[in-house]
């Protein structure tokens, strides 16, 4: 988008109250429709009722139909804030013609539908959309008021959001998957971020010229433009990308069983992102982009580093006791988990016991770990170029007892679905492809490197996920069930402090296909990571 507009901000970084809500405009209010206020008669409490409800939203309505921001405003909650929206809606965004029908109140709560005109440059286009007001009783002046929040003025629009209708930035782009298909936002939803993104980064790069725009510019977060209509049509560019678009649309319906989740899958023998979707409320591409404890996924690169290292190997001993102690913090293992003292490292694997691992601690260094994923996994260095902002990964080497922690993906690591995809696909071909959606010779970019594993080490590796997707006491059994070609897979839940249930993680691979999916709040790693994992393995292997 181009900056040259007047900026308005949403949000409460430059709104200052005065009093309670609603108090400074009552006076604005009361002089032009002469009164409503609580001169001479007791302040009302408790919800608006039915007549306040009609009453202030046909006011707030009139006015915003008018073009008069500070009347609109006034009945709101928060004027100073609303002000500057609505303030924008006419002289940034160039909104005029405005029409707005209610439907039914359900309570305090009214719907309504929004039809208007954008003008810009000789140029008009309808405008057409739904939202929802609720109206509150202000604290200090007891006015019914509307409940202020931005997405009243149009539903896309979040706290430091403004509207702005200018000539775009950059030109937009048709990302198109690695068989020519078209990934629009439309047809695949949790792709709307990565689209922005690779249009922000690459919309000047794929031959295609600017058009004229109405978007939501995000002040705050500096995230890029989501456009809302186009007036002027620029040409598209268009622009190869990794993805698969049967893979993504598998991707995009396996995140919708559960909340908070994301998944991404790649190709182990190129490094190529094959799928990426997020299931959140806040748009974030925490498949990309996220930093939280894997769990016991990260067992993958910790029996790696004790196999690379010469502590054991997968028929060496790692035996699964009850508990564990290790610099003065005891280890325990999943509610249920039966002790064996005979366990080789491959049992331990595939039964995901934590107190095996932590036993083995003693023969490696603070810095063991980190040496691992750095030169044989690639991982945090700061130097992926996947074609879009994302994060590497941490591995930090750590004293005391979070050398231990960090061994079962607690601790001081970091992870996100992206690095453990890419994990398992070093893990099943000792290659170490950095993962990435667009091709590295578009703009010159240079893909990170690291050794990969020994063939003895990956063999050993590929074939404990196999066990553990396979044998009757693999925790990846379940999920993975149905699956045919070469499989394998790994399981994790990592526990968060402040939050009463863990994150579930899930790592799997068919054949030349790795994913990997978290699920905030989802428990075990196999009941609701691991379903995602094998729906899009199932149309990817």
């Amino acid at each position: 988008m181009g900056r040259g507009v007047k900026v308005a901000v949403i949000g409460g970084v430059f709104a200052v109250m005065v009093g309670g809500a609603g108090y400074g405009a009552y006076n604005v209010v009361s002089a032009l429709d002469g009164g409503g206020g609580s001169s001479g008669s007791e302040t009302k409490s408790g919800p608006p009722g039915k007549d306040e409800v009609a009453e202030t939203t046909e006011k707030f309505f009139t006015a915003w139909e008018k073009g008069d921001a500070t009347t609109a405003a006034s009945y709101t909650d928060n004027a100073s804030v609303a002000g500057t929206l609505l303030t924008a809606y006419g002289e940034d965004a160039h909104i005029t013609g405005v029409e707005i029908t209610p439907g039914t109140a359900a309570g305090t709560s009214v719907p309504f539908t929004v039809k208007a005109k954008v003008s810009y440059e000789g140029t008009t286009k309808p405008l057409s959309y739904k939202s929802t007001l609720t109206v509150v009783r202000g604290e200090t002046t007891g006015r019914a008021l509307v409940d202020w929040d931005p997405a009243v003025v149009h539903p896309e629009l979040k706290d430091g959001d403004t509207l702005v209708t200018t000539e775009s930035a950059t030109p937009q782009i048709q990302a198109v998957g690695r068989n020519g298909t078209v990934l629009s936002k439309e047809k695949y939803p949790s792709l709307g971020p990565v689209l922005a993104r690779l249009r922000e980064k690459y919309g000047d790069k794929a031959g295609g010229t600017p058009g004229v725009e109405l978007a939501v510019r995000h002040t705050t977060t500096q995230a890029p433009d989501t456009p809302l209509l186009t007036l002027t049509e620029g040409k598209p560019g268009k622009l190869r990308t990794t993805l698969s678009a049967s893979v993504q649309a598998a991707a995009e319906k396996a995140v919708k069983r559960y909340g908070e989740s994301s998944v991404v899958a790649v190709k182990p023998s190129t490094g190529e992102v094959l799928a990426v979707a997020n299931n959140r409320e806040d748009g974030f591409n925490a498949a990309f982009q996220g930093k939280v404890a894997p769990g016991s996924t990260m067992k993958i690169i910790t029996a790696a580093m004790l196999i690379d290292n010469g502590v054991t190997d997968m028929n060496g001993p790692a035996p699964c006791t009850d508990s564990a102690m290790w610099q003065g913090q005891t280890f325990k293992n999943l509610t249920g988990m039966k002790p064996d003292e005979g366990a080789t490292l491959a049992d331990t694997f595939m039964r995901s016991c934590n107190t095996g691992f932590i036993k083995l601690i003693d023969e490696v260094t603070d810095s063991s770990l980190t040496q691992e994923a750095q030169e044989r996994f690639g991982l945090g260095q700061d130097d992926w170029q996947t074609g879009i902002v994302s994060f590497d990964g941490s591995v930090p080497a750590s004293p005391g007892p979070d050398r231990a922690a960090n061994a079962i993906g607690q601790g001081q690591v970091q992870m996100n679905p992206l690095n453990m995809a890419s994990v398992t696909a070093t893990a099943i071909t000792g290659e170490f492809h950095q993962p990435y959606l667009v091709p590295f010779d578009l703009d010159g970019r240079k893909p990170a490197t690291a050794k990969g594993l020994p063939k003895s080490t990956a063999s050993q590796l590929k074939q404990m996920m196999r066990l553990t997707a396979t044998a009757p006491q693999g925790t990846a059994v379940k999920a993975m069930s149905g699956l045919h070609g070469d499989i394998g897979a790994k399981t994790g839940s990592a526990e968060v402090d402040g939050n009463a249930v863990s994150d579930s993680w899930f790592t799997g691979f068919r054949d030349d296909v790795a994913a990997a999916a978290m699920v905030e709040g989802g428990g075990h790693g196999g009941d609701a990571a691991g379903p995602i994992v094998a729906d899009v393995l199932r149309v990817g292997g």
